[in-house]
């Protein structure tokens, strides 16, 4: 993966109100997204594997789909002219229509044939009336409807074309059917299918190096001494790529020391594609891993005006014979996954082929006011629910610190609060990140 030429200090001094020191959250996105490289590297996988995948070129319908007019319904084919306005109309029954079989020769007027979902339409058949809405007067009481009985249909029940698929409806032969960029869902591989193709190309899967910095830091299994804790960090960011579809390299912990710090640093850049850390990013942090950060390549250090989340590294960083991106994101485990959510994803999704699009926000009402400082854009944690009159309502409750994990757990969205916006009055709509499908 190829990084763009343009420098972080070009891509900062192209900004308008770029401010390191305090920089909005939608600058930060911006600059991120322009300091991004695009993906190289083309593979093609059976469908089967390709669930979650970004597909790397267009995909044109080489068919039409339906390749021709066949019925949406089990029921009976008629010719639309032949319904009789304002009374029942009787039509003799005259064979049946089956999947996957050629049909039949044209029918006589007056004339209808039994036919089954997904069967081709009869040649001068236009509609068809669902078997459940008529009755069959039978010229032979036993057995199923046969060639003679009669069909009675209701009167005002049918338009023309009703219950008719036409050919080329759901694809058209040469239309555009899969956008490059697109992540692969599941009715898209039945799409791919039912145009035939056995595997299609995407774009080779993102590689990920994933580590936690700190001497206070502790493995989980491991003895707990004073003033240390277990490493959740990792944890939560691991299970945030793998909902993302990239290969993840967990690098494990790393030790407060400069040798230690450079080789893991530099090992990560040489096998992934991006670098995500947390920790040791804060200002007058007793440690010496933004001086590394530093050193292996070109990296910007933030203050961000949000909460949770305030310091925050980008930047690209050498391994050998190789760069790779980096995210240096705080230490307290809501911060890690608020900056993770507002800068992390979208940018590795540009890496790894996706089209840009944005995460869907519901409104809800708030349940109580909410004090809010307008200059930065906070994120609170708050359980999403139907109010009586069935409308969406958000209650924010709980601790809120950024190292309190237990609220997120306990929280089924975000709670944005923009830039500019001040205090929110108790019913006040507000924007909410559902968690679901994200988290």
């Amino acid at each position: 993966m190829t990084p763009q030429a343009t420098s972080l200090a070009e891509i900062a001094s192209c900004l308008a109100g770029y401010d390191p020191q305090s920089l909005r959250v939608d600058l930060a996105q911006d600059f991120i997204a322009q300091m991004l490289p695009r993906p190289q590297q083309q593979e093609r996988l059976p469908l089967r594997q390709a669930l979650g995948r970004v597909l790397a070129a267009d995909i044109i319908s080489t068919l039409q789909v339906p390749a021709a007019d066949n019925s949406a319904m089990d029921g009976y084919a008629l010719r639309a002219s032949d319904l009789q306005a304002g009374q029942e109309t009787r039509l003799t029954l005259a064979g049946t229509s089956l999947a996957g079989s050629a049909p039949r020769a044209e029918l006589a007027a007056g004339e209808c044939q039994r036919i089954m979902t997904g069967a081709l339409m009869p040649p001068g058949l236009d509609t068809v009336v669902p078997q459940e809405f008529t009755r069959l007067e039978r010229a032979d009481q036993a057995g199923q409807a046969d060639q003679g009985d009669i069909v009675v249909i209701p009167p005002g029940l049918l338009r023309a074309g009703d219950n008719r698929r036409l050919a080329g409806e759901d694809l058209a032969l040469g239309s555009l059917a899969l956008s490059a960029g697109r992540v692969l869902r599941p009715a898209d591989l039945g799409l791919l299918a039912s145009l035939g193709q056995a595997e299609v190309a995407v774009w080779r899967r993102l590689r990920v190096a994933v580590l936690s910095t700190g001497d206070e830091l502790r493995a989980v299994g491991e003895p707990l001494p004073p003033g240390c804790v277990y490493d959740s960090n990792r944890y939560t960011m691991c299970a945030m790529l793998e909902r993302l579809g990239v290969e993840v390299l967990d690098l494990g912990l790393v030790r407060d020391d400069p040798a230690a710090l450079r080789e893991a640093f530099g090992r990560a850049a040489s096998l992934a594609d991006a670098v995500i850390s947390s920790g040791g990013v804060s200002v007058g942090e007793a440690d010496h891993t933004k001086r590394v950060m530093a050193e292996l390549g070109e990296v910007m250090f933030w203050r961000i005006a949000m909460r949770p989340g305030r310091p925050m590294a980008v930047g690209r960083i050498q391994g050998e014979g190789h760069t790779a991106m980096l995210f240096g994101l705080p230490g307290n485990p809501v911060a890690v996954m608020v900056t993770f959510y507002a800068f992390v994803r979208d940018a590795l999704l540009a890496m790894s082929g996706a089209s840009a699009a944005p995460l869907l926000m519901l409104r809800a009402a708030t349940t109580r006011a909410l004090r809010k400082k307008a200059g930065r854009t906070e994120y609170q944690r708050g359980f999403v629910s139907r109010a009586p009159d069935g409308s969406w309502q958000v209650e924010i409750g709980g601790n809120q610190g950024s190292g309190v994990l237990s609220s997120m757990s306990q929280a089924n969205g975000l709670v944005v609060l923009s830039h500019e916006q001040g205090d929110v009055a108790a019913g006040e709509q507000v924007d909410v990140l559902p968690f679901d499908g994200l988290i």
